[in-house]
């Protein structure tokens, strides 16, 4: 059964993280430096079939984008070239890296494994991932 993806996109690092095949739950799964996303992808899609990309979106509380949108906003155009068939959503993004680093203390993580930033990111996108999973559930 197709997965779908969610990623935490960063200029630095990009946090991947993958739905169950019964698209319940969501699993961190990798940070790859940024400037090898496509690759990763490229490679993982290879592998496993991919139905949906859900991209965490940077916006403001004011609701409106944030100045890192505009890198999103490119990596997004590149992302639809390069997997056509393959469609993207993205998702408000505010609060990831705060509910990650929580999620990370309540499961009993050691303060220097915390600090790792890689970390952070897959947690993050596992957290967009499986906000959008909640919200379009159909079962």
């Amino acid at each position: 059964m197709e997965r779908i993806l969610g990623i935490d996109f960063g200029k630095k690092r990009t946090g991947i993280a993958v739905s169950d095949p019964l698209r319940i739950f969501a699993s961190p799964l990798e940070t790859v430096p940024t400037a090898k996303i496509i690759e990763y992808l490229q490679n993982y899609a290879s592998k496993e079939p991919i139905s949906l990309f859900v991209v965490g979106y940077p916006i403001n509380m004011d609701g409106k984008p944030s100045q890192a949108a505009a890198d999103v906003d490119v990596f997004l155009k590149t992302l639809a070239r390069k997997f056509p068939s393959v469609p993207i959503v993205t998702e408000d993004e505010r609060f990831t890296s705060v509910l990650a680093h929580r999620a990370m203390i309540e499961g009993g993580m050691k303060k220097s494994d915390r600090r790792d930033k890689n970390s952070v990111d897959r947690i993050s996108a596992a957290i967009i991932l499986q906000g959008y999973l909640d919200r379009n559930r159909t079962i």
